[in-house]
């Protein structure tokens, strides 16, 4: 039989087939930066919940047996909490992150990085507790462990009150009874040939699939997949299962979103649509015009004071200037890690701002976000972050609205549009390539560990990014306005 794991029990839960080809064939997964972030925050948030039980044990051998042996050892001594105690039962493996002390019982915890207790968070809970069960380990009760967004970090490591402890044990009672059933399934799954499995909500659900590429119909070379339909799960179905799978297949009478008609008669004809419109209300802007992009980072484990968790916290701006004349000039700011970026950030920006003029971001909705961010925590900063946000002018609606050219495959991101106006200005070319990889460049920015000529190379990359950003939106808006 198979070995199971608590997550391979969950994964099947998810969907057989991705279970099976986690197993089997892990090499066709298709892993993206979010999915190892995510990673990287919960071994963060574990170690953090560690830390606030000094006197606990953690269970680390090399190997299963001795993981056991260790944990079945630490049980039958006097009690303190134990972290990654391991059990077994009926072929399944599971690792305790928490288990407390309580009377002369243990309350068990599961740590998770999210900001909620998730649905999935009781199916894996119900695995924990079942087979805790099946080795006799008196429960008092199951707990999440999620991340309080409401906690501010006062420094000096002091994370008290970072976690949220929330009783599941009522929650999870029916669910344990199942899981029986879902180790049978699972072990099904795994002695069997690779299940055919729909496409359908289960695919993100609770975490976007690594194998869904496996999972649509294999197209001839040059097809137009249905899936770049921007939000079009229920019409993607639905041609999908009448055997469609190339977008120019599609009858034009098949489609009623006025987007989806877009995008179809550009991919049918191979030509782009733009509108007047869109060099109307971009020749309608007045000079200087600032070009505006920011970069933000994310920790599930705050590390600056003042801070909370998932907090999106900037730390570098890019600026084209332009002037009536054709002048452009380009000022940035770029945070060194070494301390919260936040103020000089904030006060840098609104130098290079002026008191006139329009700002012109791609996606006001994230600029101006972070800038009402910066106002609500530096109150003798807010007048002018606050007239700052009255001249945003965002490009993004201009393109969405009155722009489209087939090689776009459905999306509006400045990524897919520059290429299309400016094919010169490729991201390919660049040592970071997107937000993505500025966040994992600026996290190894901030890593006392890193040397000196890496931290060079990484500024460099950082400012070549964010600059790159901020000249494509000079670029599109002059092809809105026909200047080529």
């Amino acid at each position: 039989m198979a070995g199971l794991s608590k997550s391979r029990i969950l994964l099947n839960l998810q969907c057989p087939k991705r279970l099976w080809l986690q197993v089997n064939h892990p090499e066709l997964a298709e892993v993206d930066t979010g999915t190892a972030m995510r990673l990287s925050a919960g071994n963060t948030v574990g170690d953090v919940a560690r830390s606030l039980y000094p006197d606990g044990r953690l269970i680390e051998p090399e190997t299963l047996s001795l993981a056991l042996a260790e944990t079945q050892q630490a049980l039958s001594e006097p009690s303190r909490p134990l972290f990654e105690a391991t059990f077994q039962a009926r072929g399944v493996l599971i690792r305790a992150d928490l288990l407390l002390p309580d009377s002369d019982a243990y309350r068990m915890a599961e740590v998770k990085s999210s900001t909620s207790v998730k649905d999935y968070h009781l199916s894996d809970a119900a695995i924990q507790t079942w087979v805790c069960q099946q080795n006799s380990l008196p429960l008092t009760q199951v707990e999440i462990a999620h991340i309080d967004t409401s906690f501010v970090y006062p420094g000096n490591l002091n994370y008290q009150g970072l976690l949220k402890h929330v009783d599941v044990t009522e929650q999870i009672s029916g669910l344990v009874s199942e899981v029986p059933t879902w180790i049978e399934q699972a072990q099904n799954t795994l002695n069997g040939p690779c299940p055919t499995t729909e496409i359908g909500d289960h695919c993100n659900d609770p975490f976007a699939c690594p194998f869904v590429a496996q999972c649509y119909p294999v197209l001839r070379e040059g097809a137009i997949p249905l899936t770049i339909l921007p939000y079009g799960k229920k019409v993607i179905t639905e041609l999908t299962t009448q055997g469609l799978s190339d977008l120019r297949d599609v009858k034009e009478e098949q489609l009623s979103n006025p987007k989806h008609l877009r995008i179809w008669r550009s991919s049918v004809t191979g030509k782009a649509f733009i509108d007047e419109a869109a060099g109307t209300k971009v020749r309608a802007l007045d000079y200087p015009r600032y070009y505006l992009d920011f970069e933000t980072i994310q920790f599930a484990v705050p590390i600056w004071v003042g801070t909370r968790p998932y907090a999106q916290l900037p730390f570098q701006w890019s600026c084209h200037i332009e002037m009536s004349n054709g002048h452009l000039s380009h000022e940035e700011y770029l945070s060194d890690g070494s301390a919260d970026p936040r103020r000089s950030f904030a006060e840098s920006l609104i130098a290079a701002l002026g008191a006139a003029g329009p700002i012109i971001v791609y996606n006001a909705g994230f600029e101006c976000g972070r800038m009402r961010e910066l106002a609500a925590d530096f109150p003798d900063l807010a007048p002018a972050l606050n007239a700052i946000i009255d001249r945003v002018f965002d490009l993004l609606p201009v393109a969405r609205e009155h722009y489209y050219h087939p090689d776009m495959m459905g999306s509006w991101s400045i990524k897919a549009v520059l290429p299309t106006i400016a094919p010169e200005l490729d991201y390919s070319q660049l040592d970071v390539a997107d937000g993505g990889m500025a966040q994992e460049a600026f996290l190894e920015l901030l890593n006392s560990e890193t040397s000196p000529d890496r931290k060079s190379e990484l500024t460099d990359g950082l400012l070549k990014y964010c600059e790159r950003d901020t000249l494509a939106m000079v670029r599109v808006a002059h092809f809105f306005e026909g200047k080529g």
